[in-house]
């Protein structure tokens, strides 16, 4: 008899989410994970003495868009969310600022203060595209088939109402969209360097969706676990050991065992091996593919995965144990250091359309962007938890960087300097952060790779291109789940909906396997 009914590699919180499901259901499951933690590229751990810090994914968005959250009962093993609003604080070189709330009055009162113009723009924009955004999430929980998408995104996205300009703004880059709705130089930036997280520039062709999911964060808004966003995978942990699953740390499998064509177990590192009725990668697909045998998988789906595009990595971490918390010149804090609206949010540094587009030039030229955007994050402005008292965290996540540098550099020698200067960008919006640093952590592409799995440090395991979306992610054969063997399946930042804190494609490849293993239970029956 098989050691498990279903057997992960890897324990990311794709996995994670896909194994409470199965446990819940009564599968007995098992998991092999490479780190000493679980969690993926979403754990917390204590880098600086009584700091912590995030690895990987520090905001969570999109999980609260699924219902995964209630239907585990996460809050039953310790999982407790802290809402942030505002939503984002984007100050600008012109000491003007804007603030997303998650109320869309209270955010228009907001750009009413720099363009009233702008302001009943955006209502617009939010009322036009709700609909679609809508469908666009609710396509992300199912598999991408093509019925799927037309029920979710052409239909019940509400394509069809005014659809010529509708599809012509879809077919658009996210930059020509916002500059046929928006005036000021502010708004444009605030939506575009949110769309911009997924990784594609402003100028890039069909990349639109990516602003007009806008809308959906004032459905959602934003939320941050207590005591770090590894709070939720430790939640996740528990649940699935709550259901008798067993989880293996520091356990990085080899290779995945084939036996008469079909995916059977997996082999560890110190030579321990593990039997399943069917085995789950959450690996980085190109990670998957090295751990079959050559001869287990087709040439033509070999090659079609060797296709797939990683890109050269795009963005980079720095974190820091502070004294204080940035003291923005454009909404100074009634204290110096002390709690403000602006601390609860996303803090965003890209003054224009135009100042991305020159970050991205440096990226394509393989050299650190020289003025890159940044997102300054400051939870322990809301969560106490993450630092000594009276102090604070402050991650900075910057664009764009590539893996690969054609000075022939080395990321261990530069990244120390790189993230100085993103920290002296983030100075000339709040100059007291430069004096206020107790300790840090680096995390530039190579250490992104090295420490999370993520290759040439894609934070989104393939780059988020239409034609690497929906059905064609990571390939037409492989979008339901069900890898390039039998018995084999995927789920992850790999798989549809992609990278970002969801848990989608775990739920999704819970359903795929669910109805395999109760038809495969049906049919020994019936013989």
């Amino acid at each position: 008899m098989p050691d498990y009914d279903v057997l992960f590699v890897g324990a990311g919180h794709n996995a994670l989410v896909c194994a409470a499901y199965l446990a819940k259901a009564g599968y007995k499951v098992g998991m092999l994970e490479r780190r000493p933690i679980v969690g993926g590229a979403v754990v917390t751990e204590e880098h600086v003495p009584g700091f912590k810090f995030d690895l990987g994914g520090s905001t969570h968005i999109l999980i609260h868009h699924t219902p995964i959250i209630q239907e585990l009962d996460l809050a039953q093993y310790g999982l407790e969310y802290i809402d942030l609003d505002p939503l984002f604080f984007a100050p600008f070189p012109d000491g003007q600022s804007i603030t997303i709330w998650k109320d869309v009055d209270k955010t228009c009162e907001s750009i009413a203060q720099v363009s009233l113009a702008d302001a009943d723009a955006y209502r617009r924009f939010i009322a036009t595209w709700q609909k679609m955004a809508e469908g666009m999430v609710e396509s992300f929980t199912h598999t991408p088939t093509p019925l799927n998408f037309a029920r979710y995104l052409a239909l019940g996205g509400g394509a069809t109402k005014n659809w010529e300009q509708r599809l012509s703004d879809i077919l658009n880059s996210y930059g020509q969209v916002l500059e046929h709705y928006f005036s000021s130089p502010q708004m444009k930036a605030l939506i575009g360097w949110m769309a911009a997280q997924s990784g594609p520039p402003p100028t890039e062709p069909l990349s639109a969706p990516f602003a007009l999911w806008h809308p959906m964060y004032h459905v959602s808004g934003a939320k941050r676990p207590r005591g770090g966003s590894g709070m939720l995978t430790q939640a996740l942990a528990k649940a699935v050991q709550a259901h008798r699953g067993e989880i293996y740390t520091s356990a990085p499998v080899t290779r995945i065992l084939i036996e008469n064509g079909r995916a059977v177990g997996a082999e560890t590192e110190n030579g321990n091996r593990f039997t399943a009725k069917a085995v789950v990668s959450t690996a980085h697909i190109h990670t998957t593919m090295r751990l079959l045998p050559d001869d287990a998988v087709p040439r033509k789906t070999r090659d079609l995965i060797n296709r797939t595009r990683i890109g050269n990595g795009f963005g980079m971490i720095a974190r820091y144990a502070m004294r204080e918390l940035p003291d923005y010149t454009a909404c100074p804090a009634a204290q110096a250091g002390s709690p403000g609206p602006q601390h609860r949010a996303l803090q965003f540094i890209c003054p224009s359309l135009a100042y991305l587009e020159r970050a991205y030039a440096d990226y394509l030229a393989g050299r650190p962007s020289s003025e890159p955007g940044l997102i300054a994050m400051t939870f322990s402005a809301v969560d106490p938890t993450l630092a000594p008292e009276g102090q604070h965290t402050l991650f900075l996540w910057g664009q764009y960087y590539p893996y690969k540098l054609t000075s022939g550099e080395s990321w261990d020698d530069i990244g120390q300097q790189v993230a100085e200067q993103m920290l002296r960008k983030l100075a000339e919006y709040a100059p007291n952060v430069t004096d206020a640093v107790i300790g840090q952590l680096v995390e530039t592409p190579v250490y992104l790779e090295r420490t999370l799995g993520l290759l040439q440090g894609n934070v989104m395991h393939l780059e988020m291109s239409v034609n690497q979306m929906f059905m064609f992610r990571p390939a037409l054969s492989l979008s339901n789940y069900r890898g390039p063997v039998p018995g084999l399946y995927l789920t992850g930042a790999s798989t549809h909906p992609g990278g970002g804190i969801m848990g989608a494609a775990g739920r999704n490849t819970a359903t795929a396997l669910l109805h395999d293993l109760s038809r495969r239970k049906w049919m020994f029956w019936k013989r």
